[in-house]
């Protein structure tokens, strides 16, 4: 295999590429960069220093990868960008490396980053999650596996999404997100289950059961959210998926969306 690189491309002498790589007309690759085996950078992409991308990415159009923080409490440490494997970032997404808070900015696997998204300093991002057009997130964002955001969502800094959640496009997101849950409204408020995404994604019909009985005790009309998540604890037998539902509530330091 071989490495493709536009005569118009600028790359560092120091920048690690990989077999398999393409570059485009007037990309610029600064030092400090790894990318990895077989992915496709195209035209007018800036890869700043720090930079570390998997195999079997794509990079669109005008995306700029590894900038600085827009943090005032960044110092020029050394940080970085890390991105996992197949990987689409279209075109004008911003993705900026970490703050001294944590080193990294990290994004996973098999994840769609569409266009104009910002993520920010800090972020993590998990496997095979969907961030659609124009979302805005602040720093520290965590965002777990298999999430679905839609378009024009800003979100706060410190929110935690749970995973397998789908957030509806252009609400805002202050506070975090439980698992396995549709959230929209303004504000932003638990609907129902993700039932879509749960059933695409082989859930079983006991454990769907078993996540939408466990949501009527902490939402349901005549529930109090810490008597409920009480009332979910004192089970001895909840299967995994309840048990990351409480430890979901009981870690969030931004506070949890509520119900209608």
């Amino acid at each position: 295999m071989s490495i493709d690189v536009h005569p118009t491309a600028i790359v560092d002498k120091n920048a690690v590429l990989n077999d398999g790589v393409k570059v485009g007309p007037y990309t610029v690759i600064e030092s400090d960069t790894l990318i990895g085996e077989n992915t496709n950078i195209g035209s007018h992409v800036l890869i700043a220093e720090g930079t570390r991308i998997g195999g079997k990415c794509q990079i669109f159009k005008g995306a700029a990868l590894g900038l600085i923080p827009q943090d005032l409490k960044f110092h020029g440490e050394k940080t970085t960008l890390e991105i996992g494997n197949d990987t689409i970032i279209r075109e004008f997404a911003t993705l900026n490396r970490g703050t001294e808070a944590s080193g990294v900015t990290l994004i996973g696997n098999d994840s769609l980053i569409m266009a104009y998204v910002h993520v920010a300093h800090d972020c993590v991002i998990g496997n095979k999650v969907i961030l659609a057009n124009g979302i805005n997130m602040g720093g520290h964002v965590i965002i777990e596996d298999h999430v679905t955001v839609g378009g024009m969502t800003p979100i706060h800094q410190f929110v935690r999404i749970g995973r397998y959640s789908f957030i509806g496009g252009g609400y805002r997101a202050l506070k975090s997100i439980p698992p396995y849950v549709i959230a929209t409204g303004e504000p932003m408020v638990y609907r129902t289950l993700n039932l879509i995404g749960l059933k695409r994604n082989g859930f079983s019909r006991e454990t769907i059961k078993a996540l939408s009985v466990a949501y009527k005790q902490i939402y349901g009309k005549n529930s109090k959210l810490q008597e409920g998540l009480a009332a979910l604890k004192s089970n001895d037998n909840l299967i995994p998926e309840v048990k990351n539902i409480i430890e979901f509530f009981e870690a969030s330091t931004r506070g949890v969306i509520g119900s209608e």
